[in-house]
């Protein structure tokens, strides 16, 4: 039989690569001149806090008391890697649609956007969003920015789940 590989390993890899991810997006804007919409920030701000949680998790993976803030932290992360989802599959359903039809510019901002504008209002060289959603401003290998985040996301969501999981049979 295969080796299995442990859930802490998992958790680290998940950790480094939602913060290579939201610091790339912290690296790119600038040096492309991207302007970042709120899906965008919004994004990103998942990111970041994904990489913190899924260290909490590695941190917190311990045959004692811990385990339950493990399986709380690796919860949260599950859940952020499902909205992160859904958000960069409608902004990838956004950038879709035929040029001018749709727009993520709209009369009352929703929740994400007012945490956007309040971010970018703490920190605007970190947070303002300053584009349009449904703009696809860089694509690579011929997926958006959006659809990238969307795979990544899942990506994260698939071994997440898969670790706390395996972590959940260990114990």
């Amino acid at each position: 039989m295969p080796p299995v590989v442990a859930p802490r390993p998992i958790w680290v890899l998940l950790a480094l690569m939602t913060a290579t991810v939201a610091l790339a997006s912290f690296v790119l804007t600038p040096w492309l001149d991207l302007e970042p919409c709120h899906l965008c920030i919004f994004q990103r701000t998942l990111f970041m806090l994904m990489a913190l949680l899924a260290a909490l998790t590695a941190a917190l993976l311990q045959p004692d008391w811990r385990r339950f803030g493990a399986r709380l932290t690796g919860l949260l992360f599950l859940g952020f890697a499902a909205l992160g989802s859904g958000v960069a599959a409608y902004q990838s359903w956004l950038q879709w649609q035929p040029v001018g039809e749709v727009s993520c510019i709209g009369g009352q901002l929703g929740p994400i956007e007012r945490l956007v504008e309040w971010l970018g209002q703490q920190a605007p060289s970190l947070f303002m969003a300053s584009g349009f959603c449904e703009d696809e401003q860089l694509t690579i290998l011929g997926l958006s920015l959006a659809n990238w985040a969307f795979l990544i996301f899942g990506a994260a969501l698939v071994a997440g789940a898969w670790a706390l999981w395996r972590s959940a049979r260990r114990m």
